[in-house]
């Protein structure tokens, strides 16, 4: 693709700006290591090789009868039923007691136990009238209480072709996703359990780190894997950011096209009805069209959208009423080009100066206001990952310094790199500085 010299001069000036253009390589490496986050962070296998057969659970939605179980729903991977079923052991288990030899001494019940011979307790010693007939009385004795030895009836093993597989299995690197709770831990913890060692108790009983189930940076307040929610987080935080950034630079310089190029009273009317709307706090609109409308990130993302073209767009404005005087927009007027013409291809390339320089900070707005509504609940709704709801639950449990700890940090190098980025490109995109 064949750049102008004008843009190869600008890029020139980004490279040449160190902090800049690795905070820029940095930032891209981050984003594009958490795009695949299915294949980082997963519950489901990769790969799954069943006698010569692969299986992609991570692409295809299998049932527990496609790997030779009953049920017809998807298997939990994790489990030790599943593991169960893969590798021939029985499903179940049925266990009963047989009752030892009874003594003297001994609390045991049989049938010779509710004859009416002998001291007993019968339901007519409450009643008032002496002439009603006895009825089936029981009693106790020491013997009832004593444990008899315990049989295990094993059910029958399940049919030799699916009994006895070759089985491999490609894990990704974190077996848990954003969402999964597991029912049981190696450590015996598995709500907030910490990434590094804890005693309990005076230091009388020792909890194993959350690293031997896989957690390496411990669970949150509901079980759920704290690193796995981070990587699908920073995915979401930066894919709404951009795509707010986006959506609003689109906005704005449409209509702050449109009003910098017509000028009079389409700029008037524009500007008074643009200083109306921008006088609404955002957090305002926010609460009340949530209050009518199921939240999810698709409706806080058309909200947020209502107000993310205000600042591009009074740029916008201002570099179109500027150049709309130029000679070379006379002539193209003169030559009869169209209105839409002119913007398009005479005026919107030599505005685009703020729109580049500040679309970094439009990205860090957008990540900004997700995460501030997610900690203040307002946010995409639960089991939704957000660093915004991480930070919550960090100042909820403060003990549990494993939450809040690699959230805070992750969201300010992000912000900070971005920050930098957008330094950068300002700088490359001035006149008046040189390489």
């Amino acid at each position: 693709m064949k750049i102008s010299k004008d843009l190869q001069i600008k890029v020139d000036k980004f490279r040449h700006d160190r902090k800049a253009y690795y905070s820029f390589l940095l930032l891209a490496l981050m984003f594009i290591v958490t795009l695949p986050a299915e294949l980082i962070c997963n519950v489901r296998p990769l790969l799954i090789v069943v006698d010569g057969t692969p299986h992609f659970p991570v692409l295809v939605k299998y049932s527990e009868k496609d790997f030779g179980g009953t049920l017809p729903s998807e298997p939990d991977y994790l489990s030790q039923r599943f593991q169960k079923i893969l590798h021939g052991i029985p499903e179940t288990t049925a266990t009963f007691e047989r009752p030892a030899e009874k003594n003297s001494d001994s609390l045991e019940m049989d049938m010779s136990d509710f004859e009416e011979d002998g001291m007993s307790l019968s339901l007519g010693d409450f009643d008032e009238e002496t002439s009603a007939p006895p009825p089936v009385v029981f009693s106790l004795e020491l013997s009832d209480f004593e444990e008899g030895e315990t049989v295990v009836q094993e059910m029958a093993p399940l049919p030799k072709d699916n009994t006895v597989h070759n089985v491999w299995i490609l894990w990704p690197p974190i077996r848990y996703d954003y969402k999964y709770i597991p029912s049981n831990s190696k450590t015996g913890k598995v709500v907030l359990a910490a990434p590094w060692q804890t005693e309990i108790e005076g230091g009388s009983k020792t909890i194993p780190s959350s690293w031997e189930d896989g957690h390496y940076l411990g669970t949150d307040d509901r079980g759920r894997d704290i690193l796995a929610r981070l990587i699908y987080g920073m995915r979401i935080s930066m894919v709404f950011g951009i795509a707010l950034a986006i959506t609003g630079t689109v906005l704005g310089c449409l209509i702050g096209g449109t009003q910098g190029f017509f000028g009079g009273v389409v700029d008037l009317v524009g500007q008074r009805l643009t200083e109306i709307w921008g006088s609404i706090p955002r957090l305002y609109i926010l609460i009340i069209l949530s209050a009518f409308l199921t939240p999810s990130a698709l409706i806080l993302f058309l909200i947020l959208n209502l107000t993310a073209w205000m600042g591009i767009a009074a740029y916008i404005r201002a570099e179109f009423l500027k150049i709309r005087n130029f000679e070379f927009v006379k002539a193209a007027k003169a030559l009869g080009v169209s209105n839409f013409g002119i913007m398009r291809r005479h005026i919107l390339p030599n505005a685009l100066t703020p729109v580049v320089t500040f679309f970094p900070f439009e990205v860090t707005a957008g990540i900004l206001a997700l995460v501030s509504l997610d900690y203040l609940n307002l946010g995409v709704p639960s089991p939704a990952p957000s660093m915004g709801e991480l930070l919550a639950q960090g100042k909820s449990n403060l003990q549990a310094t494993w939450i809040i700890l690699p959230t805070f940090s992750i969201l300010t190098i992000t912000i900070t790199l971005l920050t930098f980025v957008g330094e950068g490109i300002r700088n490359a995109f001035d006149p008046r500085r040189t390489v």
